[in-house]
Parts: structure tokens; sequence; C-alpha cells
């Protein structure tokens, strides 16, 4: 029987939008591979998955009706165990046999039938046969199952059937099943419903109802020319998309539609046939800042605001409507009403927050509990602001620490503020608008926004050094203060966003080529912890945390692991010196005396780790005996300050090449002397000689890492 075409749709009420994108490729890909694996579909089987309010579906090309049979091999016994000394059955081969469903009558021809093999130890019995293949019927009904099991659902409900016994469990009461292999129906039950080939459109605009599909292939089809709706999600988000920037160009020249994937893929998932509408506001409410508007109609009404050509608010907007009626007033003119009051309410809460200034409102902080082990975030912005004045003070104090510190107090107050209890995501942005009303100046005011930057990975820096400090600050603390508690991240476990805070440090400290030691940094964070009860910080193992994450990020930009280790082992204290110390390894390993000098610093470097106690990288000239220690020590003595030089005015290429004169030397000191000399001064002395030269080597980066 040949191959054909299958289609499985599962009609139900509507589904969770913001999972619809996840359960509809889940959905195909999961019925998919168990076909795969029942030998019902091949690896050349194209899938594709639809995905709307209403419905989950599959189309699946070149599926099998019945899966070819499969050959099984069945290991039993050894020979001498299985068989007798004439070669008959013994009891132990019958019950096995037995086992395997072949009945004793059967048990003679079955025992003739029986391969022997050698396994490298004795001659075993091995019983061939055909496992009969799947049918189509049966497969697909276990892919089903497996399919709906696996559907990324946190919480499912229980609803009755319409028999009024039985219920069942799925995220959404599910109310049609077709499948269909090329025209056939392919008998399934599941969730109380028998397969069929019939399905709904569109709630209002389906041209026919129930929609019937003849064939598989009919599907997308006709279900957009009789059903009014587009079921593939990536056509109906493309859809939407092309019609945003219509509208938006109708709307005016050079507006445009706020440019949101998260918001267009739930969208998506909210209509079948979408028709986007232009509708508008009162002007008097862009006097409102515009990310309290653009948030209250994105996340309360799932409208696209348009911005001009400088990405200025305007009072239009754009509706996805899941209706196309002729006349699409009706339609515009309800949801400009809906959105109205929403606006307002975000203007009623920006003039009474500005009633009040945002120093008056520090104060309330100590009744905002942070974390009950580390206090209130009165108590935690104390911390911050003490931190940031410290690393203010480092980079030149003055006017920087000043702002940095009345930034850091400022920094959490409009936790306290109307808009943001209403619209968390808005804290930090409206800091900074409310800062402006006070008359702060803007280095401040862009810090209280700022001190949250980085807030994900490709984030922008905070805008000014005032903010770049108090961000710091307040990261810091949040690392010294959870790690001094405990909270340390696990596995795929990181409540507080640590590896997040680590990861902004970095980029911070490394992108401004800020003049900030780590250890230096922990140290000061962790002395504003004084007093807290229970707390204990293994500073080291912070430092750890934030060079792993250091690491990881040099690998993500594309530099070998290789070159990071070397460079990361040595946890350099200014990152700002990462690029130029790896741009050196990197150059240093091309060389050719290269291979040759990693090699010898893992050697000099695992000699000395078996010396018990300390060496000290001092040499006395006068007890080198073998020419090659005289002329290793005073290649050192030549070339040592050279690349020392051009280390400490920030060369490490030409510090690292400087090295490469060492390489015949080195050869030649480990030809032909022994270290370990029997008399203990000499071998004291050139157990230093080698300390002197692995120090040498090992400022920019730890080389022996370049060793394979």
């Amino acid at each position: 029987m040949s191959s054909k075409n299958l289609l499985v749709e599962l009609f139900v009420e509507e589904l969770p939008p913001k999972a619809l994108k996840k359960l509809g490729e889940v959905f195909a890909q999961t019925l998919a591979q168990h076909l795969k694996n029942a030998g019902l579909a091949g690896p050349d089987t194209a899938v594709a998955a639809f995905a709307s309010p209403r419905r989950l579906a599959a189309h699946l090309t070149a599926v099998a009706p019945v899966a070819t049979d499969k050959p099984v091999v069945q290991k039993l016994m050894p020979v001498a165990v299985g068989l007798d000394a004439a070669g008959n059955a013994t009891p132990a081969l019958l019950k096995k046999l037995a086992g395997l469903g072949i009945d004793a009558g059967a048990a003679a021809s079955a025992v003739a039938g029986l391969r022997r093999e050698n396994d490298g130890k004795a001659d075993i019995l091995y019983y061939d046969s055909l496992a009969k293949g799947a049918t189509l019927a049966d497969g697909l009904q276990k892919a089903l199952e497996a399919a709906l099991a696996a559907l990324p659902i946190p919480k499912v409900m229980t609803y009755q059937l319409q028999d009024g016994w039985r219920s069942v469990n799925f995220v959404r009461p599910a109310h049609g099943l077709v499948a269909l292999h090329g025209e056939e129906v392919v008998p399934l039950d599941i969730l109380g419903l028998s397969s069929g080939r019939a399905t709904h459109g569109h709630r209002f605009e389906a041209a026919v109802d129930p929609v019937v599909f003849a064939h598989a292939d009919e599907y997308a089809g006709k279900l957009a020319t009789d059903g009014a709706v587009i079921a593939s999600f990536a056509e109906r988000r493309a859809e939407i998309a092309r019609q945003l920037q219509l509208a938006a160009a109708q709307a005016g020249a050079d507006l445009k539609p706020i440019d949101d994937d998260a918001l267009l893929d739930e969208v998506t998932a909210l209509v079948e046939r979408p028709n986007v509408l232009t509708g508008q506001f009162e002007a008097e409410f862009l006097a409102v800042p515009q990310e309290c508007l653009i948030l209250t109609m994105k996340a309360n009404q799932k409208y696209f605001p348009l911005l001009d050509a400088a990405g200025k608010l305007t009072n239009q907007f754009l509706v996805v409507s899941n209706i196309s009626p002729a006349d699409p007033s009706a339609v515009i003119g309800g949801n400009e009403r809906v959105v109205r009051p929403r606006l307002a309410d975000a203007k009623f809460f920006f003039d009474q927050d500005r009633k009040k200034s945002l120093e008056s409102r520090v104060a309330g902080l100590a009744k905002v509990v942070y974390h009950n082990k580390l206090g209130t975030q009165g108590e935690r912005m104390a911390r911050v602001a003490a931190i940031a004045r410290r690393i203010a003070d480092s980079l030149g104090g003055g006017a920087l620490a000043q702002h940095a510190e009345q930034a850091a107090v400022l920094a959490k107050a409009d936790l306290l503020t109307d808009m943001v209890g209403e619209f968390p995501e808005l804290q930090g942005i409206m800091g900074r608008y409310y800062a402006q009303h006070d008359g702060l100046d803007t280095d401040v005011a862009d810090a209280v926004e700022d001190h949250y930057k980085p807030r994900f990975a490709g984030d922008s820096l905070p805008r000014g050094l005032v903010g770049t400090v108090v961000a710091l600050a307040d990261k810091l603390e949040t690392l010294v203060g959870m790690f001094g508690i405990g909270q340390i991240p696990t596995g795929d476990r990181d409540p507080f966003a640590l590896r997040r805070h680590a990861l902004g440090v970095i980029r911070m400290l490394a992108e401004g080529d800020l003049d900030l030691p780590i250890d230096k940094l922990l140290n000061s964070a962790f002395t504003q912890f004084n007093g807290v009860e229970g707390f204990q910080l293994k500073i080291d193992a912070l430092a750890d945390f934030i060079y792993d994450r250091l690491a990881g990020s040099l690998r993500e930009q594309g530099y070998t692991a290789q070159e990071v280790d070397a460079v990361v082992a040595q946890r350099p204290q200014r990152l700002g010196d990462i690029p130029k110390r790896l741009a050196a390894v990197r150059a240093f390993a091309a060389l050719p005396e290269a291979a040759a000098l990693a090699a010898a610093n893992k050697r000099v470097g695992n000699i000395l780790k078996k010396v018990e106690g300390s060496v000290e990288a001092k040499v006395e000239a006068g007890r080198l005996q073998e020419a090659a220690e005289i002329a290793l020590h005073a290649a050192l003595v030549e070339v040592v300050p050279q690349a020392d030089a051009a280390f400490e005015t920030g060369d490490y290429t030409e510090s690292l090449t400087a090295l490469a004169a060492l390489r015949v030397p080195v050869d030649a000191f480990f030809d032909g002397v022994m270290v370990n000399a029997d008399d203990p001064a000499l071998r004291a002395n050139r157990l230093g000689l080698l300390a002197h030269l692995h120090a040498a080597m090992n400022r920019v980066a730890d080389l022996s890492k370049l060793s394979t």
C-alpha cells in the first residue's frame, strides 16, 4: 500500500495565547517523531504545524498505512543450557520459548530454526523473527496521546463530557478531531472524541459550517476559503505584520507601529482572520510619559501604538480585530471607548505622583521588606548609596560621588508611586520623570532609571558615569547580599537573577574600561553588611562565580576556550584589559615558539606545585653551575625587563612577544640541568630560577593553558 499525506486536527476552545506558538510546534513535532519511531513516517517526511486560537493541527507527507515488518533478534541462552546431549530442547529453553508465545506444539520446529552464534565466550542460541509493523490507526493513536501529553501546559482543567458520566483533563475543552490519511478517515478516539473529516471555521465569518475535508491536502486552503481562518501561525503573523505596515502608512507618511515581537506573537494567537483597524485618542493624553501610554495600550488592550519618525508616540493606534465588518466604525469606536479610561488612569497616576517629591518617599522604603534576612528596601538603598560613594571616590570623587550617592538614595523611591504600583515594568523609568520634575540634575535623573541596566543580554548600558556607578553598586549589593545568606544559583535555578547581575557588572567594567579592581569592589560591598545577622560571605566563591560568567561571555563572543582559559585563569582585576590580553594571547599563540614555551610553562608549574611550601623567585648568580642555567638566567635578566616594561604600559602583545626569546635557553635548561639536585642550596637556587621564569611568563595570561 502506498504512502499518503496525513492530517490531524484537534478543535478546542480558545487556547492560552502566550503559549499557542509553542503548543503548535510541540504538537506537530511530537506526532511526527512518534510516527517515525513506529516506522510509519520516514526521515524525509515534511511536517507543517498549524495553530490558531481554536485548533492545533499537523500535516505530514508520505505516511505509510502500515509500517514494514521489523526483524527481531532474541538472545535466548547458551547452547549448553538450552540443548541436551541429544540436541533436544531442555525445560529451560521450552519455558523461554513459551514466554515468546511459542506453544509446545510448535516448539520442535522453533528449536530447529534457532540460530547459533559464538559471542566470544560460548555458543549462544538466538531466535530470529519478524515483528508485524504497526498499523496507522494504532500508531497514530499512540502518537496523538504522546503529543497531547508532551504539550507544555503547566496546568490542565478537568471537564465533563457530553454523556454526563465521564470527565477528561486537557488545557481547554476539546470539541472535534480530524484525522485523514489521504481521503480516508483514520479511526481515533481521544478526549472523548472520535475522529472524522469535519471541523469548524471562524466563529462569525465562516462561509460554510462545518468545514468538511475530502482530502488531507485540502486543510489550509479550504479552511481559509470556507472557514475564514488562516490556520498557519506563521502565515497569520506575516499577514498581521503586513497589515500593520499598510495601516501605519495610511495613517501618516512617517508613522510606524511599535516593534514588539512578543506582542505580535500574542495577537497572532488571539485572532483567526486578522483585520487591522486604526483608532485614536485625545491628544491631551500625550502629556503623560509615552512609556506609560504605550505599556497600557500593549499590556491591557493588545494595541500597536503608532510612533512618528523620531520614535515619539502619536495619538493613533492600531487594533488587530478578529472580524471584518463592511463598516468598521463600530469596532473602532468600541476600542477607542475602551482605551480612554485606561489612559485617563495613567494620567491620573502621573498627576498624583508628581504632588510628592521622590525624596519625600524615601522614608517609606523603610516599611518595604526587601528580604527577611537582609532587611528593608530602605536598609538596602543605604548600603547601595555607601557602595556607590566608594566607587565614585575611586573614580575621582567630587561631584561624581555626590550625584551617585544622591541617585542611589532615590533609585527605588518610585516603587512607592501609584504609577509603578499599577505598572511595575515602569520602575526606574518613572523615577527618572519624577526626578526631572523635582528639578534634579540630568545625570542624577538618568541614573535613577539606568541603575537597572543592563536588564538583559544585549541591553544598553547606563548612559552616564553616575548611572554606571549606581548600577554597579546596586548589582554588587545584590550579589554580595545573596551570596552572604546562601542564595547561590544552582543548575537552572536563579530566582534573584544573580547570573544576569554578574554579567551586568562585567559588561560595565569591561566596556567602560573602568579602573576598578574586582576584589576591591567585592570587599567594599562586603563591609556594608557588617551587623547583618547570620551573614557569611566567602568572597572567593563569589569571585569565582563572576569569573565563570566572564569566561562564558567571552566564549560566546567567539574567543577559543584556550584563549579564554589562559586569560581568566590569572583572574585579571581590571576587566577593561581583557580584550587586549586576549589579543595578546592570540598573537603569541601564532608565534613558532609558542607551543614549546607553553609546554615548558606547564612543566615548570607542575614542578613548582610539588615543592613543599612556597618558592621565592630569587636567584643567586654565584650558585649557577651548568652552562644552560647560566644562559637561562642571563636571558631572563635581559628579557624580563622588556616584557615588564611593555606590561606596565598596557602593551600586552609586546610583553608576550618578548618572551619568545626564551625558547632556546628554556629548552636547553630542561635538556641539560637537573632541577632536583642533591645539594639543597643548589636545588633551591634552581627552583628559584624556575619561579622567576614562571612569574615572568604568566603576567599577561597563564600560557600553560595553550599547551595541548
